[in-house]
This record gives structure tokens, C-alpha cells and sequence, in this order.
């Protein structure tokens, strides 16, 4: 690795830790010094803005898992407890649940961009299939994340979406069952996502490594499709992206604070803030926006 690298230690502590952790030249080599073509456009931006939402989303979820209960009895509560008497509890709460929303929608252009300029061709099919796997990843940990207020829509969600389970041939029940920990959703079902919740992101965040790592094996695709030949296409990742990248985050940031600091329940269901009724079924079931189109497939089998 050293053979083939540009960096050279300036002072004795770099020269002592490179001979024994070269994470110094690894970051120059991959993050710095990574030769991206000259022609990336404003849609090639959304990998970084989607690096740093996993790092808000992990963050925030971190510190309201210090506050919540996962219990059926007290977990609504709790979170209204959140949002009103720990300190900046609105703002930690708008911005985990909001984000999920602005994750996604970062997410989707992602994909499309890669749809649309071919990322998923040779040699960058491991690259798709780990988005692939990410993107899943994603899905799960926002379903549980949203029966986690233990309101009517996440009670009736929960109970919904874990009866697919239940359509499995011959091992279906028994996968339900584990499931809920119950026959019914109730307050295991609630500890088990909980405990699921907290876990996915950080399995997510290791495969957002293994992400990054299968996309500087090839490199970046670029907008004419066109494989880079030398050098000379080529910039250094940093500067030169970087700073497109941050602009990029700025910009995006705007429309995310605004739904924060003016309407950070806009894009949630009404029916969420109501305590969760087993006995009181809502006049219509549906997921968050993100998963419309997945639900609408959903409705359209019948598992009859």
C-alpha cells in the first residue's frame, strides 16, 4: 500500500502511527486523494448528503433512545414526555422524524440517478446489489421506527404489515408468532422493535462501508457513461467534491429545517397522535409516504 501511496508523514507521531495504523494514509488515499471524474453533475451529490442524514438519523437516535420507554402502557407518553420536557426534545424529535422523511426522499434520487445513467452495469454490480441491501435495511428500520409512538397508525401498521408473515406456507405462524412474541401485537412486540430499531442502523452503517469500498473499486460512473482512461479525466476528490458535496448539504438542509422548526408533524398521519387502541380500528390504514407505493403492491395481492 505504501508502495503506491503519495503520502509521506511530516512529523515523528505520523511516522510511529503509519507504521502500525496507516489510518492517516488510507484516508488520504480514499477519501482525499480518490480520483472522481471531471464531469460528476449535482445528482452525484446525494451519496454524501445521504452519508451525513445516516449520521443525524444515528445521532438523534441515540439520544431520544435515553428518553423513550418501550412499553405499551407508557411508550406514548413518552414520547410526549420527549417533545415537551427534555430539553430541545422538539427539535431532537422533529429532526429524527423528519429525517426519516428526507432519508428517503434523498434515497429515491439516489436510485433514480442510477437507474437513469446505468450504475447498476458492469463492473459496479456488487455497488448496486449492497444498495440494494442498504435500501431494505432502510425500509425495516423505518417500520419499526414508526410503531414506536405506539400510536393508532403504528399499533394497526404493526399489525398489518406482521400478518404478511402469517401468509408463509406451512412456517408462517410460527415466524408471526416470534415475531410479535404474542399472538397479537402487544408489549413485546413493541421491545422487540425497539430493540431492532436500535440495532439496524448501525448494521446499516457497516454496510454503507462495505458501499463505499465496492464503489472505489471502479470508481464513479459519470453522466456520458463513458469509463475514465487516464489521469487527465480525473480531479481529486478533495478538494473539488468535497466543497460541491457541502454546498449540496447546505442547500438540502433548508427544506430539512423548515419541516424541523415549522412543520415537523406535517408529514406524519393525524391518527399517530392518538394512543394505540386495540379495540378501535381506524377508518383507513396507511404507512408513512415513503412506503405508498410498497403498500399499494401490498393491497393489490391477495394472499387468499
Amino acid at each position: 500500500m505504501s508502495e503506491h501511496s503519495s503520502y509521506n508523514p511530516t512529523n515523528p507521531v505520523e511516522k510511529w502511527l503509519d507504521e502500525r495504523l496507516p489510518i492517516i494514509r488510507f484516508s488520504k488515499e480514499h477519501l482525499m486523494d480518490f480520483p472522481s471524474p471531471k464531469n460528476l453533475n449535482y445528482w452525484w451529490t446525494f451519496g454524501a448528503i445521504l452519508a451525513f442524514m445516516l449520521v443525524v438519523q444515528i445521532v438523534t437516535g441515540v439520544v431520544l433512545a435515553m428518553h423513550y420507554t418501550p412499553n405499551a402502557d407508557l411508550a406514548f407518553d413518552s414520547v410526549e414526555l420527549i417533545r415537551r420536557d427534555v430539553n430541545y426534545g422538539r427539535i431532537i424529535q422533529g429532526t429524527h422524524a423528519v429525517g426519516a422523511s428526507m432519508f428517503f426522499f434523498a434515497v429515491y434520487i439516489h436510485i433514480f440517478r442510477g437507474l437513469y445513467y446505468g450504475s447498476y452495469k458492469a463492473p459496479r454490480e456488487i455497488l448496486w446489489l449492497l444498495g440494494v441491501v442498504i435500501f431494505v435495511l432502510m425500509m425495516a428500520t423505518a417500520f419499526m421506527g414508526y410503531v414506536l409512538p405506539w400510536g393508532q397508525m403504528s399499533f394497526w401498521a404493526a399489525t398489518v404489515i406482521t400478518n404478511i408473515f402469517g401468509s408463509i406456507p406451512v412456517i408462517g405462524d410460527p415466524i408471526l408468532t416470534l415475531l410479535r412474541g404474542g399472538f397479537s401485537v402487544d408489549n413485546a412486540t413493541l421491545n422487540r422493535f425497539f430493540s431492532l430499531h436500535y440495532l439496524l442502523p448501525f448494521i446499516l452503517a457497516a454496510v454503507v462501508a462495505l458501499h463505499i469500498w465496492a464503489l472505489h473499486v471502479p470508481g464513479n460512473n459519470n453522466p456520458i457513461g463513458v469509463e475514465v482512461k487516464s489521469s487527465h479525466d480525473t480531479v481529486p476528490f478533495h478538494p473539488y467534491l468535497t466543497m460541491k458535496d457541502l454546498f449540496a448539504i447546505v442547500v438540502f438542509m433548508i427544506p430539512f429545517a423548515w419541516f424541523v422548526f415549522f412543520a415537523p408533524d406535517i408529514l406524519g398521519h393525524p391518527d399517530n397522535y392518538i394512543p394505540a387502541n386495540p379495540t378501535v380500528t381506524p377508518p383507513h390504514i396507511v404507512p408513512e409516504w415513503y412506503f405508498l407505493p410498497f403498500y399499494a403492491i401490498l393491497r393489490a395481492i391477495d394472499f387468499n
